[in-house]
């Protein structure tokens, strides 16, 4: 005769059939199905479910009211929606402000793991996972709500890399979402466009992701996918240093900062061709930790003075790391995301990077890097900038305010 089995082995007779079984037989179907249920209720309270139930990290949250907008001084997300919108035509300074009071409020309840407030699926709000939303305007809409815009709110000037593609150009509204879940990022995504379709329309949409929450140590600087390490003289948030580099002082905009978006399409295909020693002397760092040619750890200060046996820099010219370095000056604090998109033609790549970085002035302190990445880099080879937006990111605000109200008061 076939011995029962435990339920975990995948065989044999599991505790429900024996309750439902042998047990009915003495008990009674009724008592057998009570019994089952206590049982499943006491396994669900037992410590070792209350173990794993600690484990679980969707119910992280991250305030969205405050000085500034959550999102920037973050610590980065896994998971990543960049979301170009274009106001409709009639849309005036009355309609701005009834947009943004709509969104906010949106954005703040599903922030909280709340649902929105015609939220069909409210199940999906209920685990944020760390989720944030940041809004930024374009040069067009601060224009109809009559604000003046800061100097450097407008497309960047033209690079000779550059082959931009209006369809990741350009835009009125930026709504960024980010999560350490990708169910989260779509829900929120679809909750907010629903928010907005009487008054913008989808110009574009950028998905992006970095390791997922627990691969890596806290604080470990991200990988792109040529597999250099990408942000290591990033500014520290909250420090001085940070807030001197990222946050505006001026107007409407005190408290809040200026995104770049560039879209760089990397053309993997042929990087493969390079041995490792020379995509090393592309980026001026080792790829196995990312130190400096002439350091040993990651945050070593580069030596751009060192020579080797022959006379020729350890660190080329060419070399990306003094490209972006330049004399130190020029600033800003990098928070980028990786995308990977089917493949079409021959190759077996369609990736990236979804460069997104933060400074109080564009033109002071992204600009000057940005020519001298254009005049001499040799990571040009194999980086294609194919989308590029400027947007002013308003400063944060009160629980009962609303994102803008400084602009749109």
């Amino acid at each position: 005769m076939p011995q029962a089995r435990d339920a975990g082995s995948g065989r044999g007779v599991n505790r429900r059939q024996l309750l439902l079984g042998g047990a009915a037989a003495g008990l009674g179907a009724a008592a057998a199905i009570g019994t089952d249920l206590a049982i499943t209720a006491q396994n669900r309270s037992s410590p070792t479910s209350a173990a794993g139930a600690d484990a679980i990290s969707g119910s992280d949250t991250i305030p969205f009211h405050g000085p500034h907008q959550a999102g920037v001084a973050t610590s980065p997300q896994a998971h990543s929606a960049f979301i170009g919108l274009d106001l409709a035509p009639d849309v005036d300074r009355d309609g701005l402000r009834r947009m943004m009071r709509i969104l906010t409020d949106d954005a703040a309840r599903l922030a909280r793991g709340q649902a929105a407030l015609a939220d069909s699926e409210p199940e999906l709000a209920a685990a944020p996972a760390r989720l944030t939303v940041t809004f930024g305007f374009g040069p067009d809409l601060v224009a109809r709500a009559g604000g003046a815009a800061p100097d450097w709110l407008a497309p960047l000037p033209s690079f000779g890399i550059d082959r931009l593609e209006d369809s990741w150009s350009g835009g009125d509204l930026l709504v960024e979402i980010a999560s350490d879940d990708p169910v989260t990022v779509a829900h929120t995504a679809r909750m907010l466009l629903k928010d907005a379709r009487r008054f913008a329309a989808v110009r574009w949409r950028q998905d992006g992701f970095r390791r997922a929450r627990g691969s890596e140590q806290p604080g470990t600087t991200m990988r792109n996918l040529f597999g250099q390490v990408d942000g290591t003289v990033n500014p520290i948030p909250g420090t001085e240093d940070f807030d001197a580099v990222v946050w505006s002082t001026d107007g409407w905009l005190a408290g809040g900062t200026g995104l770049v978006v560039r879209r760089i399409r990397m053309t993997l295909d042929t990087w493969d061709e390079l041995d490792r020693p020379g995509r090393e002397q592309s980026i001026g760092r080792t790829l196995s930790n990312g130190a400096p040619l002439t350091g040993v750890n990651e945050t070593d200060e580069p030596d751009f003075a060192a020579t080797g046996a022959a006379g020729f820099p350890v660190i080329p010219d060419f070399a990306h790391i003094r490209r972006a370095r330049g004399d130190g000056t020029d600033r800003i604090y990098r928070r980028s995301y990786n995308y990977d998109l089917p493949p079409t033609g021959e190759g077996v790549s369609e990736s990236g990077l979804i460069f997104a970085t933060y400074q109080a002035d564009v033109t002071a302190q992204f600009v000057p890097i940005q020519r001298r990445l254009d005049e001499l880099d040799l990571l040009n080879q194999w980086t294609i900038p194919i989308g590029s937006a400027v947007f002013a990111i308003p400063p944060g605000c009160d629980h009962g305010g609303y994102i803008g109200e400084t602009l749109l008061p």
